[in-house]
């Protein structure tokens, strides 16, 4: 007998969740969430999960509840006999602590891995890491998607002439180079010095800019003090226009409001994270079709990689 598929979410992510059990053409299975008056709370499916291929989805953005409800919810099938869980995480949080940066710090990812593995998962499917080492945090397959595979199309409809890709810093350069050969654009890159975490002291521009649309393509945008400030930089070197183009729209504290005092013309981000605030230049893009088509081959035991464009 073959094993059935279910698809469930944990409370963060229901928006998302709920899109892709649509693109995959099924019901969202039932599951509820107990809170206990002191903050503690207990997952718990509401129907059968036995025997079966059982999807949990979960962006693991702050706070950590929403990490620890996906850890509860692995154990709960797990110990409700599934036959295979999978946690899909668009975001994967803690992913910037990928290394020791300096003495005596964590590997939050690393520690991530490891709690997940001990809940019991059998597979985690992602989407754009903020290193891609952190797969091999895992003794488990990790399928590793792009958003590139719904930005790529976007930006080329826009039908940009002169255009450039930018990456916001070093560490970007190699997205950003992905993107430069895919829409056969060149590259101009960033590089920035920083006082402290989320504060950028000087970005100096590498490279071309005048008379040109840039696309400044990046994995997160969080408090958006890079990219509004490599906008104005770029605009006073003689560009057209600015793009920004994002997998996870963090955006903490008054980063929309950067964004709306800042030259930017709109920030592209998907739906990985839901958006706190609201702002006329921020365009969503769904990535429920994607991930329903993943699961669809990881289901069926198909090759994934004709998902990446990037």
């Amino acid at each position: 007998m073959e094993s059935p598929i279910k698809i469930f979410s944990c409370e963060a992510s229901q928006y998302l969740a709920e899109e892709i059990a649509v693109a995959y053409g099924q019901p969202l299975g039932k599951s509820t969430l107990i809170r206990f008056s002191d903050g503690e709370f207990q997952p718990s499916f509401e129907e059968t999960v036995r025997g079966a291929h059982v999807f949990i989805v979960q962006s693991t953005y702050p706070p950590t509840d929403n990490l620890m409800e996906l850890l509860l919810t692995i154990d709960a099938a797990k110990r409700a006999s599934a036959y295979k869980v999978i946690a899909v995480i668009p975001y994967f949080g803690f992913a910037r602590q990928d290394r020791k940066d300096k003495p005596r710090v964590s590997i939050g990812a690393k520690l991530v891995a490891d709690l997940l593995t001990a809940a019991g998962v059998s597979r985690v499917m992602t989407m754009d890491l903020h290193a891609d080492q952190i797969q091999g945090f895992f003794n488990i397959p990790v399928d590793h998607l792009y958003a590139s595979t719904v930005l790529v199309p976007y930006i080329r409809n826009l039908n940009l002439p002169d255009l450039v890709i930018g990456a916001p810093d070093i560490g970007g350069a190699k997205r950003a180079n992905a993107y430069s050969r895919f829409l056969h654009a060149p590259m101009v890159l960033g590089h920035k010095t920083r006082s402290k975490a989320n504060n950028v002291e000087q970005i100096t521009i590498i490279g071309d800019v005048k008379n040109k649309n840039v696309v400044i393509v990046d994995d997160m945008i969080d408090t958006a003090g890079t990219v509004c400030k490599a906008a104005e930089i770029m605009m006073e070197l003689g560009a057209k226009s600015i793009r920004v183009a994002v997998t996870h729209p963090i955006l903490s504290g008054n980063a929309v409001e950067k964004i709306d005092k800042s030259p930017i013309e709109e920030v592209i981000v998907t739906n990985s994270i839901p958006l706190k605030t609201y702002s006329p230049k921020i365009n969503v893009l769904s990535i429920a079709g994607l991930f329903a088509d993943t699961i669809r081959k990881v289901y069926q035991s198909e090759s994934i990689s004709g998902n990446f464009i990037v």
